[in-house]
């Protein structure tokens, strides 16, 4: 099938998409915290449960420290904390690492989409995990020992903290992310040629212009030089720049650029009405007065109507991920 025009339709079910998250277990229920209890996140659980398969992991406990267990905080430089016991001021840094390496080599073969992380954790959190001095007062902030394996050991992976995804905008930017990630390793999974990456990239266009339009120009690019390159070089070079472009937050104006962008396709088949009130809702949403489902949804409206080419009809960007998340109504 050509991946460009092979958008996750809501239509296909939850089975069918077979998408992977690792999660923190405490986020997922189990009763791993150092102190016995857990952080079920019944509103993430919910919000993408029916269409993910769930892989746990607890750094912690994995490693051998038990439950209950002594509290563990990050010391020393950000970039090298040191992680250590906080009452017996047992260092455990590198026995962690080794286990983490070991622990990311059987997550290889999980083909993870994306990964949750708890925030604040000095195993597991991702942004500005409290470090401290030798003497326990707070002198700045890095990233957990076992996050910060994960991120290097799969640098193309979408992972996020429960709490960062609260904002429905990060939650909105993830949740692509894992849906696009899901797709890009579809393609490269089946032995991709130049001509199905042309294919993919311009099924892509839109939502790459909506992050950023400098990215998806130099992504055109890579694409171009597919068949004057070693194509494992032009591929892996396209991949690491797509996820990069997808993890820049799509903000109204991009987003109202990008409609435009299709609204120009569609225009000379409208009436005046019909044109007046398609770009008044995409102003709409540009101002913060509508959510960004109105203007999308009108625009599916009219592209489904007229004889406007296939690859914009098609677009990724119309369908990113199944409508039923509800994740356009809140951005």
């Amino acid at each position: 099938m050509n991946p460009g025009a092979h958008p996750q339709h809501s239509s296909h079910a939850p089975e069918a998409l077979a998408l992977k998250l690792g999660i923190s277990s405490c986020l997922h229920g189990a009763e791993v915290r150092f102190n016995g209890a857990h952080k079920r996140d019944d509103l993430l659980l919910g919000t993408i449960g029916r269409y993910v398969r769930w892989v746990t992991v607890c750094p912690e406990v994995e490693f051998g420290l038990g439950i209950p267990r002594e509290t563990l905080r990050l010391e020393g430089d950000p970039a090298n904390p040191r992680l250590v016991q906080t009452q017996a001021r047992r260092d455990i840094t590198e026995g962690m690492r080794e286990w983490a390496k070991f622990r990311l080599a059987t997550l290889y073969q999980n083909d993870l989409d994306g990964f949750i992380a708890k925030k604040n954790s000095p195993s597991c959190g991702v942004f500005r995990v409290k470090l401290y001095d030798a003497n326990g007062i707070p002198s700045g902030a890095s990233r957990g020992i076992f996050a910060d394996e994960l991120a290097k050991a799969f640098p193309l992976l979408p992972i996020e903290e429960e709490g960062r995804l609260r904002d429905p905008v990060i939650r909105e930017n993830f949740i692509e992310r894992i849906f696009a990630y899901h797709r890009l390793k579809a393609l490269l999974r089946r032995e991709a040629t130049p001509a199905d990456l042309v294919a993919f990239h311009t099924g892509n266009k839109l939502a790459l212009m909506a992050h950023h339009p400098d990215g998806q120009r130099d992504l055109g690019r890579i694409v171009a030089e597919a068949g004057s390159k070693p194509f494992g070089d032009v591929i892996a070079e396209y991949s690491k720049l797509f996820m990069e472009t997808l993890g820049i937050w799509a903000t109204r104006g991009k987003h109202a650029n990008a409609l435009t962008h299709a609204f120009g396709f569609v225009k000379d088949f409208l009436d005046g009405r019909d044109k007046t009130e398609l770009i008044g809702l995409i102003e709409d949403y540009r101002r913060g007065i509508v959510p960004l489902i109105v203007p999308v949804t009108l625009l599916k409206h009219h592209l489904g109507r007229h004889p406007v080419p296939e690859w914009i009809r098609q677009q990724v960007y119309l369908n990113p991920y199944p409508k039923e998340l509800l994740l356009r109504n809140h951005v």
